[in-house]
């Protein structure tokens, strides 16, 4: 699910920005220069999604060399890693008792 999230946190915006530079900003005049854009954010956006599955496949198949690699051609040797969020539950009861 984090590889799914990752690609989309990255494709969406891509997107949108070149949708918004199309429509110049929903002014709506599309040239040949603006749909060169589009190819361009969808050649980033299968470069990412590419990469992203190999540098997860990588951390799968504990392959060290193949997730240095893709991790760098990504602008960053490791992937991220998101602190898991604490129980809402929990954190009520450690308030309520002081803990």
């Amino acid at each position: 699910m984090n590889l799914y999230l990752s690609v989309l946190r990255t494709v969406v915006p891509l997107f949108v920005g070149w949708l918004l530079t199309v429509t110049g900003a929903l002014g709506i005049d599309v040239d040949s220069e603006a749909a060169a854009g589009g190819v361009t954010v969808v050649v980033a956006a299968v470069y990412h999604a590419l990469f992203r599955v190999l540098e997860d496949a990588a951390v799968r198949l504990k392959w060290e060399p193949l997730r240095l690699v893709a991790g760098a051609l990504l602008g960053w040797a490791r992937p991220p890693e998101y602190p898991a969020k604490p129980d809402a539950s929990l954190a009520a009861l450690a308030r309520r008792t002081g803990r």
